[in-house]
């Protein structure tokens, strides 16, 4: 056993770099992957569950603790000569952490015999039992199963304990024998299904096959004398591919005595602006017969009379006489590659209406029947999360209101032939393989052009209204969804077989009650929710409510006899809205952790440690997530960022989004000391700025160091059971956090302005003017961590914002975006003023600051006739003369004098309403820098070097800023390309 007073490895160093590359690659990884089983929201990436749980089990050999033993056995196991040094040794540990969290690592028989045999000798009476409350998805205690320990997995959600269950119990107890009767099930249901959905999915007369149909939501136009038909397109291209580009486009045909109406055609834009753009934006739909905007209210009151538009209306003889309409179908020709083409007919709504009156027929037979649940899900979606599940307000109610009847009718289908399985393990996979074909067949999937490929419904993690959708066929006739899902899942349980795994033990539980004795485990690492991030027991209900209907006979039936999934347990904030009844706030979080850590602490051995993670980019989020686990009792001893999302992803994109998890080492508090305020406010400077050292030598950036930052600086204040001033005030945790940020925003500003005036200035970082240190620290903020991003493909999931709607995308303002809190954390400590600079530099709106970009400040710094005025004077006057003052007319061109030098109309310069404020200013560091950058952008070589040449002889503060920010800004910006070009200007 090691002795408590004995570090681990992963409380001294850690192979963050290595470490971080491997789980950013990992998301690629598809096969053998447990993302492979179902989908689950922000699931820990192996690698670094793997490594972590490495550093925490074994110790650091350079501590006097250690073990001999431990320090012999690891150097036989790493072939090191016996007469190594600890260092060396500790070096070779952490190089052996890094390498095994590759990917390729992770099943290589020589990998695991180092893995099992250094923990063993580490711990070499007993096995060491991992406990995870919040597993989730089931990484860490996998990966504690794959180094040979015991694990101990549960969690309140039943969807999350069904996925823990297949992966943790019964595939390392079964293996190959439930891949082959998996298989052997999985073939019978679909014949089954095959025979009994053909009739709805039929086969093109020539032989073509339909693999997708898209659809789109209809509306009636309510302009007088219109009426028309709107049908509601987010895009009309169909393919976005080279040499293989398709859209659609429309004409309006008007026969009198009936209303004006649409009809489509399938042609081969030369241009994108060939192809017409949206007919629905932010919910306001335009009519393309009379050009008339009907309001999202009106919009929602239509789609609600037909509880969300995704069905047709009929009439009796099956002719289409509204709801959602076909736009085109996708479909396959023999002998010919790739994906086709064509508009829709009659006979594609004849399957549809069949469909529709089977399901009809259906639910009245099982009316008269004793089957207490309905065939379709008609449970309620709750609108607590209403911000995340928007689709009750379009007025689909129930979690069956997201499907199209046909879809309805193919999932009852499959969910039933489930429903008849006699063996739970087998049962619970293909429950599994259903809730698969969920994500692919709702009336919230989304054609993606420039792949052909299907967009699931969690493209992002939340079930938002989707106006044109993508229907897939099942595959009845040939390749099928769930018999392609049943393979992988055999795959995947012959591939984990193969590394021998003891069964975990899986229990239903709420963390705050665990069932487990005091001092009973060794390990108590866990990912708990992020805060208001992810509404993950609303999302799940999804699965819950299809799931019950098809685990009805098996004996985990008791997880699944409740009407929707557990909530008022679920330790998560459920963001406010008119809607909302929760009162799950940031106390009720706050509250929930420190339960959660206190139950940890009670089943943590005197030798254990802990590990929480956590990866929510507000500062509300971790304080509440702090403040719990020092509550509890904790002491945090180490901090390690680990890079687990890539830069790329669309929400990172000019915007402060963490792509790292900060993984808090834990010991509980055995004393229970009064820390001096003042102590720790000496000890906290040093603290911070060595770690910043530290972490940017492992290409640690922007917001990742900033939050990663907070754990060391905890390491100093959660040593104590209080911290009190010299008058004996107890100093709360957030107190103490501002201290943080604003230790951490001075660091960060000397290493980017540099030091030599910071000490001069009454400690301040550098001499510049408040513009300048916020736009260094706004884009200090928003750098990214450097990781390996040349892997292609996607996940299956995670890829969250990757497929957000394009209008919305195009229709982003550009400039960067910080969150407002981040921004006035780091600003009100050093003096800065956001409202000072709101509208010259800055623009707050929902929550979000936006840096904005040069281009936007042309009209601010030169007036309506922009650089090509101001460039005109400065021929005609000396530069040295020109003092630029923001918004002052005497130093800028009259309109009578713009108008002799620049040959244009007369126009005269106006002060923006909203700069009241901004006008007393007098132009900055940062003004000129821009106007240096307008100017070279402009192509005004002349009054560039004008403008150079006085702000040489001004002083050095110019080129200061200027190197600075050609180091913040993003390496393929506008700005940078400006700001180095214009560089390359200045005289030498």
């Amino acid at each position: 056993m090691i002795p408590k007073e004995c570090k681990r490895l992963a409380e001294v160093d850690f192979p963050i770099a290595v470490v971080s590359k491997h789980s950013a690659r990992e998301k690629y990884v598809r096969q053998g992957h447990p993302t492979t089983l179902h989908l689950w929201w922000a699931r820990r990436p192996l690698a670094a569950c793997r490594a972590i749980l490495l550093g925490l089990l074994l110790p650091d050999p350079c501590d006097p603790y250690c073990p001999d033993e431990f320090k012999k056995e690891s150097l036989k196991l790493l072939r090191r000569d016996s007469s190594t040094s600890d260092k060396t040794l500790q070096k070779a540990l952490l190089k052996f952490i890094g390498d095994f969290a590759n990917w390729d690592a992770a099943a290589d028989r020589k990998y695991l015999e180092i893995g099992r045999g250094l923990i063993k000798a580490a711990h070499p009476e007993e096995k060491p039992l991992v406990v995870d409350p919040f597993t989730g998805g089931g990484s860490i205690p996998l990966e504690a199963l794959r180094l040979g320990c015991d694990a101990f997995a549960s969690d309140l959600n039943p969807v999350a304990g069904l996925v823990q269950k297949v992966l943790l119990e019964d595939i390392p107890r079964h293996g190959q024998k439930l891949a082959e009767e998996l298989r052997n099930a999985g073939e019978e249901i679909q014949k089954a299904a095959e025979k009994e959905l053909e009739e709805y999915y039929p086969i093109d007369t020539d032989g073509s096959r339909p693999i997708v149909y898209l659809w789109a939501r209809t509306v009636n136009c309510e302009s007088p004398n219109c009426g028309a038909e709107i049908p509601l397109i987010r895009s009309f291209w169909l393919s976005k591919k080279i040499n293989r580009r398709s859209a659609l486009k429309y004409e309006i045909v008007r026969q009198k005595g009936k209303l004006p109406r649409v009809d489509f055609h399938i042609f081969e834009p030369r241009k994108d602006k060939d192809v017409p753009t949206s007919t629905i934006t932010q919910a306001k739909a335009t009519c393309l017969c009379c050009g008339a905007v009907l309001s999202p209210d009106r919009v929602r009151v239509q789609l609600t009379t037909v509880r969300g538009g995704a069905d047709v209306s009929f009439d009796k003889q099956g002719n289409r006489i509204g709801g959602a309409r076909i736009l085109a179908v996708v479909i396959l020709k023999e002998n010919e590659p790739g994906r086709h083409y064509r508009l829709p007919t009659d006979k594609d709504y004849e399957p549809v209406w069949k469909a529709k009156k089977s399901l009809d027929r259906l639910s009245r037979e099982e009316q008269k029947g004793d089957q207490y649940l309905s065939i379709v899900p008609d449970e309620i979606i709750s609108l607590n999360e209403i911000r995340r599940i928007s689709v009750p307000i379009y007025g689909a109610t129930t979690w069956g209101d997201i499907f199209t009847s046909r879809q309805k009718r193919s999932l009852s289908t499959y969910a039933g032939l489930v429903r008849k399985s006699n063996d739970k393990a087998t049962a619970a996979m293909l429950a599994l393989a259903v809730d698969r074909m969920i994500m692919l067949m709702s009336a919230h999937c989304r054609w993606k052009p420039t792949g052909e490929t299907l967009i699931d419904m969690f493209g992002r993690h939340a079930i938002g209204m989707v106006w044109d959708f993508a229907e897939a066929v099942p595959g009845v006739q040939a390749s099928s969804i769930f018999k392609g899902w049943i393979d992988a899942f055999a795959q995947f349980a012959e591939d984990l077989s193969r590394l021998s795994l003891q069964p975990a033990q899986v229990i239903s539980a709420d963390a705050c009650k665990h069932p487990l004795p005091d001092a009973s485990c060794d390990i108590w690492f866990t990912d708990p929710p992020y805060y208001d991030s992810i509404p993950y027991a609303h999302l799940s209900d999804c699965f819950y409510v299809w799931l019950k209907r098809m685990l009805s006979n098996s004996p985990l039936l008791p997880a699944f006899s409740t009407e929707l999934t557990p909530k008022e347990a679920e330790c998560v904030v459920d963001r406010p809205h008119r809607l909302s009844t929760s009162k799950k706030d940031a106390k009720y979080f706050e509250e929930g952790i420190k339960a959660a850590s206190a139950e940890g602490r009670r089943i943590l051995a005197d030798h254990g440690i802990g590990c929480i993670v956590f990866a929510h980019k507000t500062t509300e989020g971790w304080e509440s997530l702090l403040s719990g686990i020092i509550q509890a009792g904790w002491a945090v001893t180490a901090s390690w960022p680990i890079s687990t999302e890539l830069a790329t992803r669309l929400n990172a994109r000019d915007t402060a989004s963490l792509d790292a998890s900060i993984h808090l080492i834990c010991r509980p508090r055995i004393n229970e000391q009064v820390g001096d305020w003042g102590e720790v406010l000496r000890e906290l400077p040093k603290r911070v700025g060595d770690w910043i050292e530290r972490l940017q030598a492992e290409h640690v950036r922007g917001a990742d160091l900033v939050f990663a930052c907070i754990g060391p600086a905890l390491e100093i204040f959660s040593r104590y059971s209080r911290v009190e001033t010299a008058e004996g005030k107890e100093v709360p945790l957030a107190e103490y956090l501002a201290k943080v940020w604003e230790v951490v925003g001075r660091t960060a500003l000397e290493h980017v302005l540099g030091t030599a005036e910071a000490k001069a200035r009454n400690g301040m970082a550098g001499a510049l003017e408040e513009d300048a240190r916020l736009t260094a620290l706004f884009l200090w903020t928003l750098q990214s961590t450097n990781i390996d991003e040349s892997y292609e493909g996607q996940p299956d999931e995670e890829r969250a914002d990757e497929d957000e709607d394009e209008s919305e995308v195009k229709g982003k303002k550009s400039g960067y975006n910080l969150i407002y809190d981040v921004a006035r954390r780091f600003a009100q400590p050093l003096g800065i003023h956001l409202e000072k600079w709101e509208g010259r530099i800055i623009e707050t709106s929902k929550g979000v600051v936006r840096l904005l970009p040069v281009h936007e400040r042309a009209k601010q710094l030169f007036g309506e006739e922009g650089v090509q005025a101001v460039a005109e004077q400065m021929k005609y006057k000396r530069a040295e003369s020109l003092q630029m003052t923001l918004f002052a007319h005497a130093e800028l061109p009259s309109a009578d004098e713009q108008s002799k030098l620049s040959g244009k109309k007369k126009t005269k310069i106006e002060i923006p309403e909203d700069a009241a404020e901004a006008r007393k200013i007098d132009a900055t560091t940062l003004d000129r820098v821009h106007a240096a950058m307008l100017l070279q952008a402009g192509g005004q070589s002349n009054a560039l070097r004008a403008l150079l040449k006085a702000e040489q002889e001004r002083g050095q503060d110019f080129l200061r800023l200027a190197n600075a920010l050609s180091a913040l800004y993003p390496r393929e910006s506008e700005e940078k390309r400006l700001l180095d070009a214009m560089l390359l200007a200045v005289p030498r």
